[in-house]
Parts: C-alpha cells; structure tokens; sequence
C-alpha cells in the first residue's frame, strides 16, 4: 500500500468499495463471465500503466538481502514490486502468483502482460489465447484456483529453515500461505509480525510491531548498520 496500491480487505480496500471487483479475482466468474474479464483487463491496463513503483520498504529489504541476512523474500504480492527493487528473482516466492505473465487457461502459453495489454489498448477488450482460443487470465492465481504445489512446497522449506522469520504487512488470514508462520515457529526461528492491525497469526509472534510498514523496516535497517 505505501507504494499506492490498494489492499483487498480494509475499510476501503478494492474488494470493499467495489464488488464487482471481487468478481475478477474468482476464478468461475472470470471464466465464464466476459463482462467480468472485461473489467479485469481495464484493470490491467490501468495498473499496466499505473505509477506503482518499489518504495523504501522493498529497498529496507534489499539492504537486508545484500547484507546476507535476507534468503528469501516469501510473498503473497503479485506486482513483482519486489523484483523492480532488486530482490534476486531467485529469493523471490510468489506464492499467488504474478500480473506480469498472462497465461491461456487452456492451453497454458504463457507470455508477458504487455503482449495482452497492447491488444487491449488496440480495441481487444478480452484478449483470447492466440494459439487455441482460450481464456487468458494473468498468472496470479484467482479464488477457486489451487496454488502451485512446488511454490507452496518451497515457501514452507524456506520458514522451515529460517532463524528470524519477518511477516510484514499482511493480515495473515488466507491460507495456506499463512502456514510459513506457526511452521517456522515450530522449527525454532523466532517470528516478528509487522503489520498496521491484528492479524490472525498474533499468538505466534515472539515480537508485534504495529505501524506503517516504511519507517518501522527503515528503522530495522538502521539500527542493523545495513548499508542502503
């Protein structure tokens, strides 16, 4: 959110203003409703061409990853903001997925959001899969969709192995994902949730900190001696 894109569930999250909007990340409606993939594809363009920009708490991380202290960045984000920053695309887990690829729900070609984005600019307003014909969806993954086993699998092994697992800026309520935090307690790491509410994960956090997510990561990195 501190890079002005708007959360899901808060009081004026995009999902409470606008219902509709919820329509388009669930995965029956998008596929069966084109007035729904419609505003979906608006949507990306408005993002594609949106001034959201890495924002110094992704670069409070990036000074963590270069000073060896970060392994992996485990997140629930799909803007690829992280990347931008210059998070290593390796220690990056997108466990929803990511806006930046569009996938055929058919056939699953795969290719950059821009590709779909010119269509759409071009007076396509529901860009079908050249190759079969089928549904085109952005590579995040939708409600009624299963998680990639392999990247759900990976962001467990990664708490599993951490010493210090930060949860930063998420209510902490959509599973599986939030797992990292009861199973990288459970192996031993300590656990730091930081978030501007509660969240659902409280009762395992060694250390709550609530706030905006910017200042308290820059304050972290300072008192650290982190260069950035």
């Amino acid at each position: 959110t501190d890079s002005g894109i708007p959360d899901f569930r808060g009081p004026n999250g995009l999902w409470t203003t606008n219902p509709l909007a919820e329509k388009t990340s669930t995965l029956s409606y998008y596929l069966r409703d084109p007035e729904v993939r419609k505003v979906a594809w608006e949507g990306r363009v408005r993002n594609f061409n949106g001034t959201a920009q890495p924002n110094d708490g992704h670069r409070a991380l990036v000074a963590m990853q270069n000073a060896g202290t970060l392994s992996a960045v485990i997140t629930q984000n799909v803007d690829g903001l992280h990347q931008a920053s210059g998070i290593v695309e390796h220690n990056v887990v997108e466990v929803h997925g990511t806006i930046r690829f569009g996938r055929c729900w058919e056939c699953n070609d795969r290719r950059p959001m821009g590709e779909y984005i010119e269509r759409v600019i071009a007076g396509d307003p529901d860009p079908h899969c050249e190759l079969c014909g089928g549904v085109v969806k952005s590579d995040a993954i939708l409600f009624e969709q299963a998680l990639v086993p392999e990247v759900i699998d990976r962001a467990f092994a990664e708490a599993e192995q951490c010493d210090v697992l930060l949860a930063i800026g998420s209510t902490l309520s959509v599973g599986p994902a939030n797992q990292v935090v009861p199973r990288a307690k459970a192996s031993g790491a300590r656990v730091v949730i930081i978030n501007g509410t509660e969240t659902a994960m409280d009762k395992y956090a060694h250390a709550l900190v609530q706030g905006s997510i910017t200042p308290i990561l820059q304050a972290v990195v300072a008192r650290a001696g982190f260069p950035t």
